[in-house]
């Protein structure tokens, strides 16, 4: 399984290789070539025939899908910042989060459902931003409306949100389709559960026009809520992930243990339990947790307890530059004088043994 899904993730040249340990280092190489179309499509290995025709046919959804990877990465990041596995990045990696995405577990299923809601958030919004030369707004989005507050009329630009869903599972999902095994299955369930987590946000928006500023009328339309909304209720689902067996037949899943509810599409879907993560584990995907900084006060996840997995911290003091003795001069400004503040920083120590380990 492992073998087949390196080769799958190579396939997202821009970024859509986002997925696999290969995947990544398709898109940093995307950006690094200047996005050429033909450097872009044909160099990139793992791509299936229909991937390439896509990358060929949309070179500039290819750019867009790139220059969002940074976003949906960012956001990984600041909703696992304190735990043990962070979404961190690996520079000098052949891929962009390393081992962990070879495994079936829940760390997975959440970076390819947020991958699978960036590459939406990314195509809709160039849509909308009149980047792309194959969709703008919302052409369904016309004429007269009504909703709870009255009639209204659609104006300005809506999000094209369902070409974004189209044209990712069409690229992302193109590998995934020719293979029939259990992992693939997964993928595909995770990738759609980020897909309608993108287009769950979508919101009216309108602009009252009036006498005075009076509602007399309305013009509306759809836009996408901040991605920090998509990226907190994957989490959400992430939390609540469900353990998954494939059913009989192998065309599906069936709960892992079956005082749980059986997963919907909204749910995340995983099939092995996560390592721990607290030492360097090339075969899990684990970097450790040595020389990440805690928090002593806490009693949660960043706690120094169980960040360091009871290795025990460091403690060094440091300076920084804080604003102090601000105060409020009219009108209408607020100054404050540069203060220098002493603070303790506590990183958890490393293991004894401080090399990779390796499964036997």
């Amino acid at each position: 399984m492992n073998a087949r899904l390196g080769g799958i993730w190579l396939w997202l040249p821009l970024l859509l290789t986002w997925l696999t340990p290969e995947v990544s280092s398709s898109w940093w190489y995307m950006r690094a070539t200047g996005g050429s179309s033909r450097v872009m499509c044909d160099n990139v290995p793992g791509l299936v025939s229909r991937q390439r025709q896509l990358c060929h046919r949309h070179p500039d959804v290819m750019r867009a899908i790139g220059l969002g990877v940074a976003e949906w990465t960012t956001e990984c990041q600041h909703q696992f910042r304190q735990h043990r596995w962070n979404c961190n990045t690996l520079d000098r990696d052949h891929s962009l989060f390393g081992r962990v995405l070879l495994r079936s577990n829940r760390e997975s299923a959440f970076v390819y459902a947020i991958s699978s809601a960036g590459v939406v958030f990314a195509i809709t919004r160039a849509c909308s931003q009149g980047e792309l030369k194959s969709c703008s707004c919302d052409p369904k989005k016309k004429g007269t409306a009504k909703d709870s507050k009255g009639t209204f009329d659609w104006g300005g630009c809506s999000d094209n949100i369902d070409y974004g869903i189209k044209f990712a599972r069409a690229f992302v999902d193109a590998k995934e389709k020719k293979g029939k095994d259990a992992r693939a299955l997964m993928n595909l369930h995770n990738n759609r559960a980020g897909r309608k987590a993108v287009k769950r946000f979508l919101k009216q928006e309108c602009k009252c026009h009036g006498v005075s500023g009076s509602c007399t009328l309305r013009t509306c339309w759809l836009a996408m809520a901040d991605f920090r909304k998509t990226g907190d209720y994957l989490w959400r689902k992430y939390n609540g992930a469900i353990q998954v067996v494939m059913n009989q037949d192998g065309t599906g899943f069936t709960v892992a243990n079956k005082r749980f509810k059986k997963p919907t599409k909204n749910d995340l879907v995983y099939f092995e339990n996560s390592p721990d993560y607290c030492i360097r584990d090339r075969e899990a995907g684990s970097l450790g947790t040595a020389g990440r900084v805690c928090n002593l006060t806490s009693r949660g996840m960043d706690s120094c307890e169980v960040m360091c997995c009871g290795r025990g911290y460091d403690t060094s003091r440091i300076t920084r530059m804080t604003k102090c003795e601000c105060k409020f001069h009219w009108c209408c400004a607020v100054r404050c004088q540069d203060c220098l503040e002493a603070l303790d920083v506590h990183t958890c120590k490393a293991p004894k043994n401080a090399d990779w380990t390796t499964s036997t």
